[in-house]
């Protein structure tokens, strides 16, 4: 039994350790300030080179999101936006929204939140989201897409106003 609790012990910290370096070597996790630099510099050494691939956010500055309206009665309400490739002005169809949020943060509420919660759309470019606008005044929506063919993430803050 001790030898099997000893065993499960090492296996965790040698999980840990592995992790750790793994997020250290990734630039995720700093080593704390009185580790010797010798020591640093020789983990370093260890550690597979970071490799840094550059992601160009010029293409990316050719997309937006829109809000088909920049008003929704308060309550429960549906929230359409578009995502436009800004040069051709025609709709993205098949973008990842991975992030989404909505808030007061206009009306200095930010911690005031709502759902937001994905419905079908039935035009292409244009995503559909169910919410519940709790009072009245600015909400902000907060989206981050990944668009097909291009790299990096295209993000946006709308403003919604919600009416009675």
């Amino acid at each position: 039994m001790k030898k099997a609790v000893i065993t499960l012990l090492f296996l965790v910290v040698l999980g840990a350790a592995t992790a750790a370096g793994y997020r250290v070597g990734r630039g995720e996790l700093a080593l704390p300030a009185w580790v010797p630099p010798q020591v640093t510099a020789a983990l370093a050494g260890l550690l597979p080179a970071r490799a840094v691939t550059p992601v160009s956010t010029e293409a990316l500055n050719d997309y937006e999101f829109r809000l088909v309206s920049p008003q929704a009665r308060s309550g429960e309400a549906l929230v359409a936006v578009e995502l436009v490739h800004k040069p051709t002005g025609k709709p993205v169809p098949d973008a990842v929204i991975f992030a989404r949020r909505i808030d007061m943060a206009p009306e200095d509420m930010a911690m005031m939140t709502a759902p937001l919660e994905p419905q079908p759309a039935d035009k292409p470019g244009t995503y559909l989201f169910k919410t519940n606008l709790a009072m009245e005044g600015g909400w902000q929506v907060s989206l981050a897409a990944k668009v097909p063919g291009e790299a990096g993430t295209v993000q946006g803050k709308l403003i919604l106003k919600a009416v009675q």
